[in-house]
């Protein structure tokens, strides 16, 4: 399989990964990524309709939406997960963004341990901008510590249900080599990020940190979220992304 599939109507190109998310997207020449933050979390109906009306106002089409971080309320059973991720596929293709058959936008979703929204919900997005001079940009996809889309997540994921020092770093290594893996397959390394965030209601152990600041990916810093992963199990997760131009959206 090619490491990535350009969309030139969109604007980027992806790595094809799993029916809920592709592994990451980097826009194509002439055109950047841009981020858009909302001030508090949106619920996702209320969500696709501000990002359509946003998408409209800066006169981009709703295949530039390349990318989108996701608040929920509670970790899903791995059947609730695959409820949810149909239903959020499904306004992918109402929006024609699906290409091919696969889902090209990345996607981050982790449950806040305080104050979770009480319904899944947008905390941000990211979408194209035809920019001639633009910089190479990119986002990275969240990962847990379990490989997708090669069976159960329980029977997939790395030192399960041990959140000891000992079994955090584990969790830690591996996640750390799925951003690097993903981030090589779009030409990019710590080096190009602008921001990275790691998601876990556990300690982060220092031999962990310690290895997050010698492989680079702590060069702007690291932004810890006080959430868990999406599905019940998982207790570590990342995502990392260069991108130079951020907002902040009104609540």
């Amino acid at each position: 399989m090619m490491d990535t599939i350009a969309i030139p109507a969109a604007g980027y190109r992806f790595i094809p990964a799993v029916m809920q998310y592709s592994a990451g997207v980097a826009a194509l020449p002439g055109y950047r990524l841009e981020r858009a933050r909302f001030a508090d979390p949106v619920p996702l109906a209320e969500g696709w309709r501000r990002i359509a009306a946003f998408l409209d106002s800066i006169g981009r089409p709703r295949i530039a939406f390349a990318a989108c971080e996701l608040r929920s309320p509670a970790p899903f059973t791995e059947e609730g997960f695959a409820q949810f991720n149909t239903g959020y596929a499904g306004t992918l293709g109402e929006w024609a963004v699906l290409h091919d058959g696969r889902n090209p936008v990345a996607r981050s979703n982790v449950c806040p341990r305080h104050a979770p929204p009480v319904e899944p919900s947008f905390h941000a997005f990211c979408y194209t901008v035809p920019d001639p001079d633009a910089a190479p940009s990119f986002a990275v996809a969240g990962s847990g510590e379990s490989a997708e889309g090669k069976g159960s997540y329980r029977e997939n994921t790395i030192a399960h249900g041990d959140t000891s020092p000992e079994g955090m770093l584990r969790k830690g290594h591996w996640v750390l080599g799925e951003m690097e893996r993903r981030m090589g397959l779009l030409g990019f390394g710590w080096a190009q990020t602008s921001g990275v965030q790691a998601y876990t209601v556990h300690p982060l152990p220092p031999a962990l940190t310690a290895e997050i600041v010698i492989r680079g990916a702590a060069r702007h810093g690291l932004t810890w979220q006080d959430c868990r992963p999406p599905v019940e199990g998982l207790d570590y997760e990342m995502d990392c992304r260069g991108i130079a131009v951020e907002r902040v959206l009104p609540a």
